[in-house]
């Protein structure tokens, strides 16, 4: 997780970040969003296809991604807190790691075929057999939106003025009117897409196919 802090770039379309030290980290995305509440779950993406830094690892540390804003008693959860560092970019690291977690997410518990198993590893447990799994992004966002219609995620709506965002962040690229009472502090747009369970039966064995490409 320390190595985002050498990348504030992957910060920039994020509500959060970047932060000034590991301790700004821990206290205001970690602590302040996953350890307080129950419906968050933060995972580390390994690579297996590259040396892992340490002898515990299966693969080489290439970011992170959680589940957020989960509900047990409606069955959904959203795909949040993406964090791909930039050697790991525009590689099979990204779509292999949400693959697998879509797996995770919507195949049901008693399932008898496990996802596959693909260079990218995402320790869980047993899958959790939920009917809708959402995803979030800055409008502009283009490569966020990208990822997940091609992972199978379909546009439901672009939520206008939904957020606002910190000074510095990417927001909205129109001026606020004169007398906003948070001036200074761009808006978001955000483009809400979901896929359900009755997509994940027609997408899943796409969605494998991706998750065995290593390059």
């Amino acid at each position: 997780m320390s190595q985002t802090l050498l990348y504030p770039e992957v910060f920039t379309f994020l509500p959060f970040g970047p932060f000034a030290g590991i301790e700004d980290f821990m206290t205001n995305f970690i602590q302040a969003y996953f350890e307080k509440d129950p419906g968050f779950i933060l995972f580390t993406i390994f690579d297996k296809t590259r040396p892992a830094p340490a002898e515990e690892h299966p693969g080489a540390i290439a970011g992170i991604i959680g589940l957020v804003n989960s509900s047990a008693q409606n069955l959904h959860t959203e795909i949040g807190g993406v964090i791909i560092l930039p050697p790991f970019q525009r590689t099979h690291v990204a779509s292999s790691a949400v693959g697998l977690l879509l797996h995770y997410c919507l195949d049901l518990p008693n399932s008898s075929s496990p996802p596959v198993d693909g260079p990218v590893t995402i320790e869980g447990g047993a899958p959790l057999g939920l009917r809708r799994v959402c995803w979030q992004a800055n409008a502009r966002n283009k490569a966020s939106i990208g990822l997940a219609e091609r992972m199978g995620f379909k546009m439901e709506a672009i939520l206008r003025w939904d957020r606002v965002l910190s000074p510095g962040k990417q927001g909205n690229a129109c001026a606020l009117r004169e007398g906003d009472p948070r001036e200074g502090c761009p808006g978001r747009d955000t483009a809400l897409l979901s896929l359900c369970w009755d997509d994940w039966e027609q997408e899943r064995t796409k969605v494998d196919v991706i998750i065995r490409r290593v390059k």
